[in-house]
């Protein structure tokens, strides 16, 4: 029986989590420990772009307040927009030469590293869906 790319990634998920630390799956926060291990250095740890490498004149921009993104988009969390920048479809034309980093390019060469099981599109998916699931808890209410 074929597994969804949904099923997949959600599978991936529980894996990593339990895999991961060795703690019971439901302790573990996957899309908030892939947020502080990738993400927080300019965003901050409650994602309000005050990282400590928020300040570095090298970056063109202020680094956006995640908390906002629903309220900035009529109250609707931009699901399909944060997604295709953390994996590198959308450029952002204020990041000038891509100063974010490109996840989705960054998770496949991470799982080349690995005998995974799955498929690499679903370790990938996996780990942006974490992500995007931990970001959307964060917006402001």
């Amino acid at each position: 029986m074929r597994l969804t790319r949904i099923a997949a990634a959600l599978l991936a998920l529980g894996v990593f989590s339990v895999w991961g630390n060795g703690y019971a799956a439901d302790k573990v926060d996957f899309g908030k420990r892939e947020f502080q291990s990738h993400c927080y250095v300019c965003h901050g740890w409650d994602g309000k772009g005050d990282g400590p490498y928020a300040s570095y004149e090298l970056l063109k921009t202020k680094m956006p307040d995640l908390t906002t993104l629903s309220k900035r988009n009529n109250g609707v969390f931009p699901f399909q927009r944060v997604y295709e920048i953390i994996d590198g479809t959308e450029a952002l034309k204020a990041h000038g030469p891509r100063e974010m980093p490109i996840w989705g390019t960054a998770y496949r060469e991470e799982e080349a590293h690995f005998d995974i099981i799955l498929n690499p599109e679903a370790y990938v998916r996996a780990h942006i869906l974490a992500l995007i699931d931990y970001i959307s808890r964060l917006q402001a209410k």
